[in-house]
């Protein structure tokens, strides 16, 4: 990889130098990069699946696992094994009073605090939990490419606010990675789809994106590489999640459980919300949904009904997204369906219903804004040119004023980058301070929105009430994140602050946890290789008892005993919890049972063509 000149500023790149572009989801994340002027996604070690379970399991010795083998630990270990964190980021407890009950792990109640999850004796923040999926995805990259990567672009949902952009931003920088950009997942997800397409007549889209635990809907002009976002609108507590949420709902009422036993026994509650999770995806290709032991079932038709009401919620914010671009829907082109949850033929019909046209699913919607993500990453990196984002703050930005109003200095769906600036005065003889208190939303009231932060405009000359002129500047930056400025024009007294989310996380904290992270990196990657191979031994010894039962006719007592002996050697090697050891054992018996698998692949296929079932 290219290394930056010692000259070059932070934050810029060196041509051809490789930018990762990263998608961190509620239900999956993956990881990207361009190659050949194509955006591909990175897939695991045996080429299968790029989407990464945006999980972490922390076991008893409170060492951290990512991924498909922390998802297998959610139903027995649902205390210590974290899911949908995003839903957290930027949040205050009483921000998730109505999404706690039915959580697996603890929540701690620090009113007006960046929440936290207690796992044992053990506290964890959104932002570390967040870094911990970038730290594997990283890693992951990293070995595919054979070299370091040091600098990535992030999706984040459209209708983040500041303090979940500073959030997501924090989590990257605790994971090792300079993010050089935030980008809105819709706006990620367009230039996928635009990608290569300069030369295509001007055309207005929509991008209805639902994951797993947000929703955002942007309506954008694509013209000759210029990608210019209209509006944005959404809800950053509405996706997937509830579809099996109302399957869990509608099984708990036909059952004779209740609220409160879920509440008791954690590893029911989420082997019941695995169900759901996996009735609501069998139900895109089927009619009916039966458990294994027939304790639940659902048909589509029952699963439509109680979903309607959630996907009409989102059709009525496509409304106020298309009212806010100023648009008729008859001047939308093309419909782009985005995330997981899209794959719900009900939300399919439904959105394609409003918008009066066939909505495009052409593009993985899994993928699609991880790989939008790799072409910005691409154009910051200087490899890819002819290309603009022209993106928009979702909420409003303004200041608290007398009786608690909201005056709104950058109002929604500006352009950003974007500045803009207000004068103000004082309202007491001889005042020396101004108090200026930032604020995020659409209410009329302060107390409505988020507050973001304050700061004191100090050593204002005493002048008569209203002689003061104070100028309240505000600068929003390319990932929406914001800096404020205040001056008393006639004294030129100034001060700034750049906005850090109270709900993040301070300088000092994550330096100690960049310290401690790099401390325990050599031991926390010999854990994660130990872990991996038991993991795959088990599944080897599984595999080697199930052969031996099925393939009792061709195998000689010999054989059987080898097989048998040499799967016990590979068990005391998982027992003895040493990586090299277990390696060797699984090499043995792979290359001994081989020729054996050979061979019964042939009888089976003989035994089948003779008309004999397998294993008669």
């Amino acid at each position: 990889m290219a290394k930056i000149p010692i000259n070059m500023k932070s934050g810029e790149v060196e041509k051809s130098e490789v930018i990762i572009g990263i998608d961190l989801g509620t239900t999956n994340s993956l990881v990207s990069i361009v190659e050949d002027g194509k955006a591909r996604v990175i897939k695991d070690d045996d080429g299968q699946t790029a989407l990464v379970p945006s999980i972490v399991h922390f076991n008893e010795e409170n060492k951290i696992i990512v991924g498909h083998l922390a998802k297998k630990l959610l139903s027995t270990h649902p205390e210590r094994t974290i899911y949908s964190a995003k839903r957290l980021m930027g949040k205050s407890y009483k921000d998730l009073a109505n999404y706690t009950s039915l959580l697996g792990y603890e929540i701690i109640d620090e009113e007006d605090k960046l929440v936290k999850v207690k796992v044992g004796q053990e506290f964890h923040t959104p932002v570390n939990l967040s870094a911990e999926i970038l730290k594997y995805l990283k890693a992951r990259i990293e070995k595919v490419l054979n070299k370091n990567i040091s600098k990535a672009v992030i999706t984040v949902p459209a209708y983040f606010n500041d303090a979940q952009r500073q959030a997501t931003r924090d989590a990257g920088k605790l994971a090792g990675l300079e993010v050089l950009r935030i980008i809105n997942e819709p706006t990620a997800a367009s230039l996928a789809y635009g990608f290569g397409k300069k030369e295509e007549p001007s055309k207005t889209i929509a991008v209805y994106d639902l994951g797993g635990g947000t929703f955002d809907i942007s309506i954008l002009k694509l013209d000759n590489g210029v990608f210019d976002v209209l509006s944005t609108n959404g809800d950053t507590f509405l996706g997937g999640d509830d579809f099996d949420r109302v399957i869990m709902d509608h099984w708990v009422n036909q059952s004779q459980l209740s609220t409160e036993d879920l509440n008791t026994n954690k590893s029911l509650a989420q082997s019941i919300r695995l169900q759901a999770e996996m009735a609501k995806v069998h139900l895109s290709d089927n009619d009916i949904f039966e458990s294994k032991d027939r304790s639940f079932q659902i048909s589509k038709e029952e699963f439509h009904q109680l979903s309607k009401p959630i996907v009409e919620k989102t059709i009525d914010i496509c409304k106020s997204a298309v009212k806010d671009a100023e648009l008729e829907l008859s001047d939308i082109d093309e419909v782009i369906l985005v995330g997981g949850s899209t794959r719900m033929p009900l939300v399919k019909k439904m959105v394609s219903n409003y918008f009066g046209k066939t909505a495009n699913d052409a593009l993985n919607p899994d993928e699609v804004v991880a790989q939008g993500a790799a072409i910005q990453a691409d154009i910051l990196a200087g490899n890819t040119t002819g290309y603009l984002l022209l993106d928009v703050t979702p909420l409003s930005l303004g200041i608290e004023t007398m009786g608690g109003l909201m005056d709104v200095i950058i109002p929604r769906n500006s352009k950003v980058p974007s500045s803009a600036g207000r004068s103000y005065t004082t309202s007491v003889d001889g005042q020396s301070k101004l108090k200026v208190s930032i604020f995020q939303g659409e209410r009329d009231l302060v107390e409505h929105n988020r507050k973001l932060g304050e700061f004191v405009l100090s050593n204002i000359p005493p002048m008569p009430a209203g002689i003061p002129k104070i100028e309240v500047h505000f600068i929003i930056d390319a990932d929406g994140i914001l800096k404020v400025r205040a001056m008393e024009k006639r004294s030129e007294t100034q001060t700034e602050i750049t906005i850090t989310s109270q709900y993040g996380i301070s300088e000092e904290e994550m330096g100690r946890m960049l310290v401690d992270s790099l401390k325990h990196a050599e031991q926390d990657m010999k854990t994660k290789a130990l872990l991996e191979a038991q993991n795959e031994a088990k599944s080897i010894i599984h595999s080697g008892h199930k052969f031996i039962k099925q393939n009792e006719a061709i195998l000689s007592q010999e054989e059987t005993n080898e097989l048998i002996t040499l799967i016990n050697d590979l068990e005391h090697a998982v027992k003895d919890k040493t990586k090299d050891n277990i390696q060797l054992a699984m090499k043995i018996l792979n290359d001994f049972s081989a020729p054996l698998a050979e061979r019964a692949m042939n009888y089976n296929i003989k035994q089948a063509l003779s008309g004999k079932k397998v294993g008669e």
